[in-house]
């Protein structure tokens, strides 16, 4: 019989998405207890650049007069998901979405904006091309936060250059500050970091508690109404990553060190059936001179070959797709790394990337680690990445004809709204032209494992035939991905780890 250290209704692991599980909780007269593995609130969510939510029909796009509805994003999400994820699972998310942002709104510490970002399947039925599913949270200023602020995990500038905390949290730290000052107001909620759940408690079938660990020592922590794991994924352990085959390594990952799987592991050791397991949101990542490749974004030039100097994908697609197609030529053996982004001088030495997430550093750097190169010519160029030189010259006569033509009829680059985002509309095709030529490092990164445990439209955790395991929930990446193997719109992860976390609460609260 287990001795009992704590007892709450609800105990959360995790606070990126799954703060939202915790606030439901509280809202609703629970006491919770929220137990973070690490140094630092706010999880994978909290590097968000934007910590935008897909949740179609919202109450923030109904008052700017969009025209959306629920059954053209049920249409598209299906379209673009098939039938990899259960059909009721999708409809809840689907559905589900204004209605959080109703809850949430009605709290005065919670505030959002639109911020138009385009489905990523811009040729699916019913697909929103002004990107009008996409809402963000409104920027926090850190004094309103007080000395939470510096809990809060982020930014990357900071985690990873020691950059100087800025006076605004914007982007996914926005959304967990903001969860953060929610909570505050409820004295029956509690929050702990450096308290990594290790262990669940099962008695007569059902999840009756866990075992946390703090301070090296065990903590035995009843939950009267439920768990729920939403601790991230398990992209930072190459084991269980080597284990379920997801391509990449945990050097190169944007998901938090804390991110290594202990919940999911938890999970299946109380009998959770699982799904999704290899895979991850992908994304190209640039190399940094300490050796990780980073996820980048908005490249307004530039062109992507492989070892034999040939372009090989849409360099402007949305980054999960562009992440699937470099995976899938890696496997076909098209595609080794590193493989090169290469581009003019038109806007100088620096690669045309202006969202490289983790900020550069000096050029000199990664010059020196070899990693970036220039050449008067093309044919210099090639011999300095070790790839053919009249292959690369080839390639990049090919790319500029196609350039003045307007049109990319090799990988179709600029053919979608999503291609077209980050150029005003205009075509991203730039012709490379203007001496010197440049070759910079690029490697595949992730956003985080997505693969988990299943879960009914509750969040609760299924067993291997299917059935509810009585008290426990999943969300976030700890749950198996709403979304199955594709990444249907910006905003997609964080928005299912929001909802599904406030569901599985206002199932705990009905128990």
């Amino acid at each position: 019989m287990t001795v009992w250290n704590e007892e709450v209704d609800v105990l959360v692991a995790g606070s990126g998405g799954g703060l939202s599980g915790a606030y439901t909780a509280a809202r609703e007269g629970l006491s919770v207890a929220v137990v973070e593995a690490t140094d630092k609130f706010g999880g994978t969510t909290a590097y968000s650049g934007g910590g935008g939510v897909w949740f179609p029909c919202n109450p923030v796009l109904r008052r700017a007069g969009v025209d959306d509805t629920i059954e053209d994003a049920l249409a598209y999400f299906r379209a673009v998901v098939g039938d990899r994820t259960p059909a009721d699972l999708q409809e809840a998310y689907v559905r589900g979405g204004a209605k959080v942002i109703e809850y949430l709104e009605r709290d005065e510490a919670f505030s959002f904006q639109v911020f138009p970002w385009p489905d990523y399947f811009g040729r699916a039925p019913k697909a929103r091309l002004d990107g009008k599913r996409h809402i963000i949270p409104t920027p926090l200023p850190a004094a309103e936060l007080g000395e939470l602020s510096t809990a809060v995990r982020g930014p990357l500038s900071t985690d990873r250059h020691r950059a100087p905390q800025p006076d605004y949290l914007v982007g996914g730290r926005a959304l967990i500050g903001r969860f953060l000052l929610a909570l505050a107001k409820y004295p029956n909620a509690s929050l702990s970091l450096n308290s990594p759940l290790v262990d669940l408690v099962v008695e007569d079938g059902g999840v009756v508690g866990a075992i946390v660990e703090r301070a090296g020592e065990r903590v035995a922590i009843r939950a009267r109404r439920g768990v729920l794991l939403a601790a991230g994924g398990f992209e930072g352990n190459d084991e269980l990553r080597q284990r379920y085959g997801v391509p990449g390594c945990a050097r190169d990952t944007m998901g938090p060190w804390g991110n290594i799987g202990q919940a999911h592991e938890a999970g299946i050791a109380a009998g959770a059936a699982t799904d999704l397991m290899d895979q991850a949101w992908w994304s190209p990542g640039l190399i940094h001179p300490d050796g990780r490749a980073a996820f980048a974004l908005w490249f307004t030039g530039g062109i992507f070959v492989n070892q034999r100097g040939a372009r090989f994908v849409n360099e402007s697609a949305p980054y999960d797709r562009l992440g699937r197609d470099i995976i899938d030529a890696m496997s076909e053996g098209a595609v080794s790394l590193p493989f090169w982004m290469i581009y003019d001088d038109a806007e100088g030495a620096v690669p045309p990337i202006k969202a490289s997430n983790v900020p550069m550093v000096d050029a000199e750097q990664y010059v020196a680690e070899g990693l970036w190169h220039t050449a008067v010519t093309v044919e210099e160029l090639a011999a300095l990445i070790g790839v053919p030189a009249d292959a690369l010259s080839a390639t990049v006569s090919r790319f500029n004809e196609m350039v003045a033509a307007g049109v990319d009829t090799d990988f179709g680059r600029g053919d979608e709204a999503y291609d077209r985002a980050f150029s005003n509309g205009a075509s991203p095709l730039a012709p490379i032209v203007k001496a010197p030529f440049h070759a910079a490092a690029f490697g595949i990164s992730d956003l985080g494992t997505k693969g988990g445990l299943r879960t009914d439209t509750a969040a609760r955790v299924l067993d291997a035939d299917g059935a509810v395991i009585p008290g426990l929930y999943a969300a976030g990446n700890t749950m198996a991905a709403v979304s199955g193997t594709t990444y249907p719109g910006g905003g997609n992860p964080i928005g299912a780890s929001v909802l599904f976390s406030h569901l599985a609460a206002l199932d705990m609260a009905g128990r």
